[in-house]
């Protein structure tokens, strides 16, 4: 059976080259007679393969030497609890702006720790545009600034990060991470669920500055308390294993296809593609303000709801899954991640053309 354009908001497609060495490796690991999968943790073999998963992201992303890479579990969602936890602990504050759902459960997780303000929203337009901030607008006696930097639901991406002078700045990459260059020396913590751009479900990656360590609530968890995953090399207590073999193959992957400004140039490239023809539709439109457009997630309508049903429906029997639209939104959603080659996104504007053409 030929594969499917998998446009899925996540769990996302893989690159075929990555799948293929999973495929080659799955019953002997480099000659070691058994799988990742089946790999004692505290085995030469598993710790060689996590500690070059760490290096090469370190390399890729160019991450300071005063930040440390965690392989964690429990999602993307486990860290909105962990962030407060852990970095809310000087004066109990955290200001957040809210661009869409995962902002959202974010803000109200931290919200049971300690004062969480909700500096700026975008909730008054279905999420469809970045909210502007200037300095001044954040609380000076904040613990940090909260945002999730690419909104997979809504299609929106910050463009520029907010001024947060001397406040840490706490950012969601879960849907752009390793999308293109990113400056972490910004941020006080970035975390991303790896399901949509690095590996399967069941790793969640966080880089912390060092400083931000050691201070957390009284109430943390063992298993919470980023000090305890930190001071064990990940490896506190069994970790995502396979996730994290998986991760590591993307990241060689990524340097072997020319790093994060190449992936960057080729997002471009395919967002440029569907961008351009949503433009120029008389059918198809997008629903965010162009200033803040994602790369990586393109959601889009028709304005009428029996005629997106018809689209998703003639589009999976084209080979185009799982490009229907979040119900707050509607409509269709395609998200192009790395692993998306562009001529995914070349045949689906082709289809969506015809589809226009035969139902005007």
């Amino acid at each position: 059976m030929a594969r499917v354009y998998n446009f899925s908001a996540g769990p996302s497609m893989l690159p075929e080259e990555v799948l293929k060495t999973c495929a080659d490796e799955m019953f002997d690991y480099a000659g070691s007679g058994q799988s990742v999968m089946e790999m004692s943790h505290r085995s030469k073999e598993y710790q060689a393969i996590i500690d070059e998963a760490e290096a090469n992201l370190r390399d890729i992303m160019n991450i300071p030497d005063n930040y440390k890479v965690l392989f964690l579990q429990g999602g993307g969602s486990t860290q909105f609890a962990m962030v407060a936890l852990n970095l809310m602990n000087k004066n109990k504050k955290a200001d957040y702006i809210i661009t869409g759902q995962w902002a959202n459960k974010a803000y109200k997780e931290a919200a049971r720790y300690g004062n969480a303000r909700a500096v700026a929203s975008s909730a008054d337009k279905t999420y469809s545009y970045i909210p502007k901030t200037k300095r001044e607008d954040f609380d000076k006696d904040a613990d940090y600034v909260y945002i999730c930097m690419n909104n997979t639901i809504y299609g929106t991406k910050f463009a520029e990060l907010p001024d947060t002078g001397d406040i840490p700045l706490v950012a969601d990459i879960s849907s752009c991470a390793l999308s293109e260059p990113i400056d972490v020396s910004k941020f006080g913590l970035l975390f991303a669920g790896a399901q949509k751009n690095i590996a399967p479900a069941g790793v969640t990656i966080v880089i912390v500055r060092e400083d931000l360590i050691g201070n957390a609530m009284d109430i943390t968890p063992t298993m919470l308390n980023y000090q305890t995953h930190a001071d064990n090399g990940s490896m506190f207590n069994t970790p995502p294993c396979y996730c994290i073999y998986v991760a590591g193959l993307t990241f060689k992957w990524i340097k072997k296809m020319g790093g994060l400004e190449k992936m960057k140039e080729l997002n471009e490239a395919k967002a440029k593609v569907l961008y351009d023809f949503l433009d120029n539709s008389k059918m198809f439109k997008g629903t965010v303000v162009k200033e803040d457009r994602s790369l990586m997630n393109v959601p889009f309508v028709t304005g009428n709801e029996e005629l997106d049903a018809k689209f998703v429906a003639e589009a999976k029997k084209a080979g185009f899954v799982n490009i229907k639209g979040h119900r707050t939104v509607g409509g269709m959603r395609a998200s192009i991640y790395n692993a998306m080659p562009i001529e995914g996104v070349l045949k689906l504007v082709e289809f969506m053309k015809k589809f226009e053409e035969e139902n005007a």
